[in-house]
């Protein structure tokens, strides 16, 4: 047998990557980076290190990852990066290195399609409105060819009304009881990952496996000899949602949808059950009523204590209580009918348990696996019609020490922005991997040449009610100088639609504005404009990629702090107290310096980029912790003179 190439090798100027892809470029920090990843999954133990933009993060990883001759499981932050990964990067680099080894994509199971929901709701498709039964139709038609069954392949929305439909839940998948179990598209991919030597996961099934393993379940994914975690730094906000207790207005509406369609299949002689089903949704619609009278009828979130006191909310809440069991009482005479009925008595209980534990009453036989009071917040959020009730911890690093101590093998961190400076101990902190190696590795690319960053001066303190529109004078005059081409990038829905509604009047460029269409098709035209201004929140700070002139500025509005309103982050704030810390040095200021790093990345992506980045915010300059955020930006050549503009883009 050959010799494995090593890593260093495949990625240098005359290695098998340099000859056989035309767009790969060696660099020597991706060939650093790819060593110790090498040497880690050789080894085992944790490294966190952090690849600036453009040092070939995604190479330095796969690379040793195919060669390693192990089990290797990766995980990125969304389902796109995992399709990239899949479907692009990786047969590239195995096809140029000769490596034939096995890959699977595993996604969760709300991403395949249910062969047998899918009958159910085509066998009564007037339940569903117009634009549902259009989609249905299509969804139809396309499960007649699909191979994989992820509903990825069809340009539907991932958020359409359709998908809960025609997907199954851990709550309402029958398993092998299932009619159509040997044809189950989630059941064939998972099988591929066993039988796989390299598995590309997201965070949210790693998690989600985690949290099966917590409970005594069997593993969704393979046991694995490496884990490479990319795009870590959104790991611990994504595992706090998992290990977590939260309770939906969509929720309860699907499971009562759920029980009226199994008793028109099972039973329909108990003629109870559609009533319990039909109260139960009156209750839903009755108790949002109540959060409104009590909060407001704008989209928020806050604290459990405010609601706590609200006479009427609590008065809703136990008739939600009341009409649970109810629902509980009519099926437990004919849950042994069949396995769809059992099922759904088992629903209704644990979702009963559930509300017990938000309402902090949960009784003695309550799940083990809630957070505890001590060390979790309870929140609510509304949007719309709908409601959310929430339980989630605040620290998630002993879930992590735990996995590590059952798996001792090699697991990596990555991402381009982890580090507060040059110190990663925020991070490691918040997944338990204070031993871990850590690296740092800065971009290549020539910020001093190729980047720009704009201070303007005169800007009044964020909390000032004209800040926004000053934010905008200043947009307003740099995108005179860029020809447009920029992201308007802000902390907050509020202060977003205020700047699109100040600048449809001034702009004589495209606007773009986030939720007026999909995310990916605002990128898109974006893109194909040329010249276009697009304004977004917190979803276009990271994982957006715009090579070239089109985006050649990045203006953001403030320093991306939480809002000293957030339940979590006061929870978190009163925990570090009582633990003897610094809420904001310890949390606050690390997290927003992240957050910056991951928006401001979004400017300079090629070494041919050349781009200005503008920060509206004065306390860059005027408060001392402006100096953490400077010191962890690239290397930019700095101003506060629009004629520094001018020359630059001249």
């Amino acid at each position: 047998m050959p010799k494995p190439l090593p890593v260093i090798e495949a990625l240098a100027t005359d290695g098998p990557l340099a000859e056989r892809l035309r767009d790969f470029h060696p660099r020597p920090q991706q060939q650093d980076m790819a060593a110790r990843v090498a040497e880690r999954l050789a080894a085992g133990g944790a490294l966190i290190c952090e690849a600036g933009t453009g040092t070939g993060k995604t190479f330095a990883y796969l690379v040793p990852a195919l060669l390693s001759g192990r089990k290797i499981v990766i995980s990125t932050g969304t389902r796109n990066l995992q399709d990239q990964l899949f479907q692009r990067d990786i047969p590239m680099i195995r096809e140029a290195l000769g490596v034939p080894i096995g890959v699977a994509l595993l996604k969760g199971r709300g991403n395949y399609l249910c062969r047998y929901r899918l009958a159910l709701a085509c066998e009564e498709p007037t339940r569903y409105r117009p634009a549902v039964r259009q989609h249905l139709k299509l969804v139809r038609d396309w499960s007649g060819h699909t191979r994989q069954g992820d509903i990825a392949e069809l340009a539907i929305p991932e958020d359409d009304p359709v998908w809960p439909a025609v997907t199954s839940t851990a709550d309402n998948c029958l398993g092998q009881d299932c009619p159509v179990f040997q044809d189950c598209h989630l059941v064939e991919a998972r099988r591929r990952a066993q039988a796989a030597e390299l598995v590309v996961v997201n965070h949210h099934l790693l998690c989600a496996d985690l949290a099966l393993r917590d409970e005594g379940f069997g593993e969704v994914l393979p046991d694995a000899d490496g884990f490479i975690i990319d795009e870590a730094h959104q790991l611990p906000e994504v595992a706090a949602s998992f290990f977590g207790v939260s309770l939906s207005a969509r929720q309860l509406i699907e499971l009562a949808r759920d029980i009226e369609a199994t008793d028109r299949r099972d039973a329909g002689d108990v003629p109870d059950l559609p009533l319990a089903c039909d109260a139960l949704r009156q209750t839903v619609a009755e108790l949002r009523l109540r959060l409104s009278d009590a909060l407001g009828f704008e989209d928020r979130r806050g604290p459990w204590q405010q609601i706590a006191n609200a006479a009427g909310v609590q008065v809703a809440l136990d008739a939600l209580g009341d009409r649970l069991d109810a629902l509980a009482a009519t099926l437990a005479p004919i849950s042994e009918r069949s396995r769809g009925l059992e099922q759904a008595a088992a629903r209704v209980t644990a979702v009963r348990a559930q509300l017990d534990s938000l309402r902090a009453d949960a009784p003695a036989n309550a799940p083990t696996n809630t957070p505890d009071e001590a060390n979790s917040v309870r929140w609510f959020d509304l949007q719309g019609r709908s409601f959310r009730f929430h339980q989630t911890p605040l620290d998630v690093s002993t879930v992590f020490r735990e996995q590590r101590k059952r798996y001792p093998t090699a697991w990596i961190f990555t991402s381009a922005t982890l580090a507060v400076g040059d110190s990663f101990a925020h991070f490691a902190g918040r997944v338990g991997c204070e031993d871990a190696e850590t690296a740092q590795w800065d971009s290549p690319f020539d910020y001093p040449r190729q980047a720009l960053l704009y201070c303007p001066s005169a800007m009044p303190e964020p909390a000032h009610p004209g800040y926004t529109a000053r934010v905008v004078e200043v947009a307003h005059a740099v995108l005179a100088r860029s020809k447009g081409r920029a992201f308007l990038l802000f902390t907050s829905h509020r202060a977003l639609r205020e700047a699109a509604a100040r600048l449809e009047s001034l702009l004589e460029y495209p606007l773009l504005v986030q939720g007026s269409a999909p995310r990916g098709e605002l990128i898109e035209r974006f893109r194909q404009l040329g010249n276009a201004v697009l304004l977004g929140t917190s979803s276009f700070w990271e994982g957006v990629d715009v090579r070239g002139e089109a985006l050649s500025c990045v203006i953001i509005d403030k320093l991306p702090f939480h809002s000293p309103a957030d339940p979590i982050l006061q929870a978190r704030a009163e925990a570090l107290k009582r633990q003897g810390g610094n809420p904001f040095r310890d949390f606050q200021l690390p997290q927003a310096v992240i957050a910056l790093k991951q928006g401001a990345g979004r400017l300079i992506r090629d070494p041919s980029d050349r781009g200005v980045l503008v920060v509206c915010d004065p306390r860059l300059h005027s408060r001392g912790y402006g100096r953490v955020f400077l010191d962890s930006l690239p290397p930019m050549r700095r101003t506060d003179d629009l004629a520094d503009l001018e020359a630059f883009f001249a």
